[in-house]
């Protein structure tokens, strides 16, 4: 399976922001995009969304119990997996050669070396019938790299028809900026806050899983005080590359407390869009003429209109306005990775992980 062809790969990818399980379908060598599939977003079930919350940020060392409570939620979590991708398959008709799994992140710390995704490949291929790769994360944190971004080598296949520079902001449970420049320059990084600090919010203060359209923000009022202390975070000020993890801002989004639920709501997503434009004029190369937005955050009117207001010399784009489905594009990273690793091509780079030579991910496992 290491000779470069085209092949029909699924990638399965978990939000951090507890929005669900994304699946995509592309035809790619690993190179280049042949042609995109289905894709959609799949909810959690609530019994299982609840055992990730409770294991979100833990590690396996702790205890017992808490290695059991992780254990047997990676298992469930498979088990869901599985018979997504069974329905997707048969709901779609397709044929499926290999599944990218990205799991889901339940920690994610580079100065300690540790990265955790819960998600176990092996099951999910004797599950299915098909090769799954898996635990793409690891090799390049073990390998002195952050472990993360890693969509930016699918992004520059994405937008290889593109005019530069332009850059691709990924809104997630963080943020993931991917900058490519005219002469085929790429730089990424972690920038910050994404959905995660949104979403808790709203979910502690009003019992909703994420500000659906960004409703609760465009009703309230951005509390300009506590904006300037939360920009005063320590990560924001770190020079790239860097990565964390969705709980890395939690302490700081104490301050929000005492707000009103619609006030909070808008300051987080001013939060959020701050440190987007900050990191932007701070570490890229040079500002981008364009800018395609996807994730969760391209789905949020009031976010996107807060990027707008904050760059008005740039063009700043969801991936659906582009025409691509902003649903679909970190499944479609997964599943373009996992055809990378069959043809032992990197998904990391010094310059987007900071590992010091480009490192080929993901732990395969063949039926």
């Amino acid at each position: 399976m290491n000779n470069i062809k085209t092949i029909s790969a699924l990638g399965i990818m978990s939000s951090t922001s507890y929005e669900g399980v994304g699946l995509a379908q592309i035809e790619t060598d690993g190179v280049d995009i042949k042609g995109f599939g289905p894709a959609y977003i799949i909810p959690f079930e609530e019994s299982l969304l609840d055992s990730i919350r409770q294991i979100d940020g833990h590690r396996a060392i702790e205890s017992p119990d808490m290695a059991n409570k992780i254990r047997n939620t990676e298992i469930a979590f498979t088990e869901f997996c599985a018979d997504l991708v069974k329905n997707f398959i048969q709901d779609n008709d397709i044929k499926v050669d290999i599944i990218g799994f990205a799991g889901h992140t339940i920690c994610h710390n580079p100065k300690e070396n540790y990265t955790h995704q819960i998600g176990d490949g092996k099951m999910l291929s004797e599950l299915t019938g098909i090769s799954v790769v898996s635990a793409f994360r690891k090799a390049d944190i073990l390998n002195g790299g952050k472990g993360a971004p890693l969509s930016p080598i699918y992004y520059e296949a994405l937008t290889s028809k593109c005019s530069k520079p332009l850059a691709v902001i990924d809104i997630g449970g963080t943020t993931d900026i991917s900058w490519f420049g005219e002469n085929g320059e790429m730089t990424a990084f972690i920038s910050g806050p994404g959905n995660a600090v949104i979403n808790d919010w709203v979910m502690k203060h009003g019992g909703m899983h994420i500000d659906y359209n960004g409703r609760l923000a465009i009703l309230g009022k951005i509390n300009e005080q506590i904006l300037q202390s939360l920009m005063h975070h320590k990560y924001l000020a770190i020079l790239p590359p860097k990565a964390c993890d969705r709980n890395m801002f939690n302490e700081k989004m104490e301050h929000l407390e005492g707000l009103s639920l619609e006030d909070g709501a808008a300051t987080a997503t001013a939060f959020v869009a701050e440190s987007i434009v900050y990191s932007m004029a701070l570490y890229l190369p040079e500002l981008p003429k364009e800018v395609y937005v996807c994730g969760g955050g391209a789905k949020n009117p009031t976010l996107m209109r807060f990027l707008r207001q904050r760059l008005p010399n740039v063009m700043v784009k969801t991936t659906a306005e582009k025409g691509w489905n902003v649903d679909a594009i970190d499944a479609q990273a997964a599943a373009f990775w996992a055809v990378r690793r069959l043809s032992l091509l990197p998904i990391s780079f010094p310059f987007t992980t900071g590992v010091p030579v480009p490192c080929i991910c993901g732990e395969l496992f063949e039926v």
